[in-house]
């Protein structure tokens, strides 16, 4: 597992994420604060506080180097 920071400070950078994302079967989890939630939910994303940088869990240990250059536009 591997944990990153990213930032979805916008509705379109949410969208944008979700499609990147659930182009890839690994799982991954947005954490803020005690809340874990599927980074695969837009609507558990806009639950969550977004104007600042979430912690987000990647379970992707084959295919780490595809999912970084996806996640590249959201890295903090």
């Amino acid at each position: 597992m591997k944990t990153v920071k990213i930032s979805l400070n916008s509705i379109d950078k949410v969208k944008s994420f979700v499609n990147d994302i659930t182009k890839f079967d690994n799982d991954f989890d947005l954490v803020s604060g005690r809340y874990v939630i599927d980074a695969k939910s837009i609507m558990g994303i806009f639950s969550l506080d977004l104007s600042k940088p979430i912690d987000l869990n990647i379970h992707a240990d084959d295919d780490a180097e595809n999912v970084m250059k996806a996640l590249q536009p959201y890295l903090v």
